[in-house]
Parts: C-alpha cells; structure tokens; sequence
C-alpha cells in the first residue's frame, strides 16, 4: 500500500490487516501516492491495467457499487461527489485509491466516498469471483435436483410428501417445502458488508431448501430420511454452522425411546406433549444452540444446517473436474414457522437490519474513514 521510508516506519492500518486480525475493509483510509503505487497496488490485487480486459473488470465493479450505494443501502446520488459519480467524471479509476489516500481537509468528503466504494467494489469482486458464478447452472441441477424429485404432492390428497422410495410407509408430510432463491450479487455484497468477519467464501447460503412439518417429531424424521435416502451426505456438513434452538436432540432420543418401549403408542398429540414435558423437565440444562448472526431474530426456532455436495462439471474438449460446493438446510415445524411469520414484516426488518448495518460500516463516522 504505502512506502515504508525508513527502517522503523511501518503502515499500523497494514498490520492490522495482516496480522491483527483486522478486516481490509476496516482500514480507515488507504496510503497510496501516486499512479505508480496505484497500479502497484492494483496489480498485486489481481488486475493489471495494461491486461486486456482488466481495467474493463474495475470500471464494471465500480458501477456495480454506486447502484449499491444508491439503489439498496439508500444513499441520495446528490452526496455522492461529482467527482465520483460516474466514469466520465472519475476518467482514471487509479484516482478512487490516490483520494483514498488523501489526508488534505479539503478532500476529505472525496477521501470518504472514494473509500466507501472501493470497499463496495472490493465485497463485489469476491462475491462474483467463486466457482458459484462460472458454474451456478451445474451447482444448481446437482444440489437441488435429488430434493426435487424427492419431495412429492399427493394430488388426490392435496398434501406435500418427502417420500422414500423404498418405505413409501415412511413419507413425512410436509407443510411447506421451498427452494432458497440464490442470493444475488447485491444481497451477498450487503451480508458481507453487514458482518465485519464475513468473508464471501464463507457465504454458504446461496442456495438451498426449507422443510416445514407438521409437528417437532417430524423434524427428526426429515433428518432420519434426509440420510437414509442419500440426499445429504452427513460426512459432509460442516458443524460450526449448524444450528439447532428447536429442540436438543438428547432429549429427543429420551423421549422417542421411551414412546417405543410403550405397548400402545400415542397420537401425534400426545407425543407433542410428551417432548414438551421432557424439555421442561430439563430447564438449563437443555442442549440448544444457535450461530450468532446480530442482524438475525433470535426467536426464529429452526434447525439449520450446512452440508457440501461434490459437484461434477464437464467442459466440452477437456477433462472433467469436481469441487465440494456448500449448501444449506432449513428444518422447522409448522409452529416455529408461524412464530417465524407473526409479522410479515420479519423478513425484511432482518434485511433492514442488515443494511444498516452496512451502511455504518461503509461510513464509520466516529473517525474518517
């Protein structure tokens, strides 16, 4: 970034982001002098101006970021700087990390803006540079197509079924069964500008399915099919993202062995009353666990679960390839999802939380970014 000048002097800000843990996107302001360092700066990157193509890439991420700022996080183009608003004014991208750089007072709404997009365009760059963006067709039709041909509608019943193809005896029946949209760029961008440790190749969301049962039992049961039926690999999910605050599974365990040793069984009901009962009678020391996420509602009861698929992709005139490619796993039953959905403005107060969120991030005004 900068020039250390002599022995002893060193970039803090650079340091930080190296070896104190410290988001780039955190650095307050950058420490580059002139087109020389700029182009050094941009080359170590991964963008070579005098590359075909590249200074073309840049000019694209710029775009992409003033429609962030002005489309989704809600800031008037009129605040933005003349000198920033569009190709024509800037002219030299290398100037969005010279005034980047500035410490002049009289550059300082340059210095901030200049500072605010590039962290836009730096979220974007990562975000729509990973396998998911050369290969979303293929990661599409492998990853959800065993669910689609999984989850059945009874059309004389009218009723939704996760059936087994050997055991039709053991079809959950399903209140809801959805496909998770994938993110687009922009919701990515804001998710990972919301949270200051998202890193774009630890978004593992941008696709995957929600099941919603009729009661907690059926939770389990979607899991139990979910492997027998080899529609996830359990070897493959990745347990510091799992989420479980619907119920502990030690005690789910209890009760289920306990309905089994009775000679009759009970009614869905009752076996409702029997978890609940087992979960009171547990109090603090009921295992549930839920992964932080600030901007999320902590009443949303679910269980939640990232799990990887080998993904084949076949390129015509070379050899065939694979990668592991994530995806997740929602599971609640139709109570948590009415809890989920008491105002049906849940949903976008979560997404109001998050681009608030980003937005501070862009701006820290407590200090100049």
């Amino acid at each position: 970034m900068g020039r250390m000048r002599t022995l002893y002097g060193f970039d803090a800000d650079v340091l930080h982001s190296v070896a104190g843990g410290r988001s780039a996107i955190d650095i307050p302001k950058l420490n580059i002098h002139n087109d020389s360092e700029a182009e050094a700066f941009l080359h170590s990157y991964g963008f070579d101006l005098k590359r075909a193509g590249d200074e073309d890439k840049l000019w694209y991420f710029y775009r992409r970021a003033l429609v962030l700022l002005t489309e989704r996080l809600g800031f008037q183009e009129s605040e933005i700087p003349e000198a920033l608003r569009d190709r024509r004014h800037l002219q030299d991208i290398r100037l969005l990390l010279l005034w980047a750089s500035s410490a002049r007072p009289h550059d300082r709404d340059l210095q901030r803006w200049s500072c605010a997009i590039l962290r836009c365009m730096h979220v974007y760059v990562h975000a729509e540079s990973d396998l998911f963006s050369f290969f979303s067709e293929e990661i599409q039709a492998q990853v959800l197509g065993s669910f689609q041909q999984s989850v059945v509608h009874d059309g004389t019943r009218h009723k939704t079924y996760l059936k087994r193809s050997l055991h039709d005896r053991d079809a959950v029946e399903l209140v809801g069964f959805h496909m998770k949209p994938f993110k687009n760029s922009q919701s990515t961008v804001i998710k990972l500008l919301a949270k200051p440790d998202a890193l774009a190749m630890k978004v593992f969301d941008k696709l995957g399915v929600r099941f919603i049962t009729k009661n907690l039992f059926d939770t389990f049961r979607v899991i139990r099919a979910l492997v027998e039926e080899s529609l996830i690999s359990y070897p493959h999910i990745m347990p510091d993202q799992s989420s479980n605050n619907l119920y502990p599974v030690d005690l789910f365990v209890k009760v289920c062995e306990k309905i089994e040793s009775m000679p009759v069984k009970p009614d869905d009901e009752r076996i409702e009353e029997l978890f609940q009962k087992e979960l009171a009678a547990a109090g603090g020391d009921a295992i549930l666990f839920r992964k932080a996420n600030e901007q999320s509602d902590t009443q949303f009861q679910f269980i939640k679960f990232i799990t990887r698929k080998l993904i084949e992709v076949n390129i015509p005139g070379r050899d065939s390839f694979s990668f592991f490619y994530p995806f997740e796993v929602q599971i609640l039953d139709a109570r948590a999802h009415e809890r989920a959905l008491s105002g049906p403005s849940e949903h976008e107060a979560y997404k109001e939380r998050q681009r608030q969120a980003a937005r501070r991030r862009l701006f820290p005004e407590t200090s100049p970014p």
